[in-house]
C-alpha cells in the first residue's frame, strides 16, 4: 500500500519519485476507479515531494477546455481554457511543458500567487490524443530537475498504459 510506504524525506526528491513507481504501479492496476486513482497518485507525489500544488486536469471534449481533477493544495481553477496557460500549453503540444518562472510564460493562469514555477506532463490514450494533464506548482523558482523530470515522466507513462482499464462513472 503506498500509504505505508516509507519515504525517506532525506534522500532527494528525484530518488522519492522513483521510490513511488513500484507500489504505484500495484495500486493503479488493482484499482478500476480513474478519480480515485488519480486522486491518491496525486496524494503520493505531493507527499513525497512538497510541492506547493499537484494535481489533475482532464479533457473536457464538449466544452474544449480543461476541467479541475483530483489534487492536492490549495483551492485551483477549475477550467483552463485552450490557448491560454501552461496546463493548455502541454495539452496543444502533447508534450511536457517546464517552466522555470511563471511570471515570464506568456498568458499564465495565476491560480496561486504561490506558485513560481510549474511543469504540466500530458496524459495520452492508446490513439495519441491528450485526455488529462498532470499539473505542478512549485513556490520556488527553476524548481524542476531534469532526473525529477524522468520520474515524473515514467509515472505518467504507468498512467497512460492503465488509463484505458478504468472506469469514469
Amino acid at each position: 500500500m503506498v500509504h505505508n510506504l516509507p519515504i525517506d524525506p532525506t534522500l532527494p526528491r528525484a530518488a522519492r519519485l522513483q521510490h513511488l513507481l513500484s507500489p504505484l504501479e500495484g495500486l493503479l492496476t488493482g484499482e478500476s476507479s480513474g478519480v480515485a486513482n488519480l486522486a491518491n497518485l496525486a496524494a503520493a507525489i505531493w507527499s513525497a515531494t512538497g510541492w506547493h500544488w499537484v494535481g489533475f486536469y482532464l479533457v473536457d471534449k464538449g466544452a474544449d477546455n480543461l476541467v479541475l481533477g483530483p489534487f492536492q493544495g490549495p483551492v485551483a481553477c477549475t477550467r483552463l481554457h485552450r490557448g491560454k496557460g501552461v496546463c493548455a500549453a502541454a495539452w496543444e503540444a502533447k508534450a511536457t511543458q517546464v517552466v522555470p518562472d511563471v511570471h515570464a510564460f506568456p498568458g499564465h493562469v495565476g491560480c496561486s500567487s504561490a506558485s513560481l514555477s510549474e511543469v504540466v506532463l500530458p496524459i495520452c490514450s492508446p490513439d495519441g490524443e491528450v485526455v488529462a494533464v498532470l499539473d505542478i506548482d512549485s513556490a520556488s523558482a527553476n524548481d524542476f530537475a531534469p532526473e525529477e523530470l524522468a520520474s515524473l515522466e515514467a509515472l505518467m507513462a504507468l498512467v497512460e498504459r492503465v488509463w484505458p482499464t478504468w472506469s469514469w462513472s
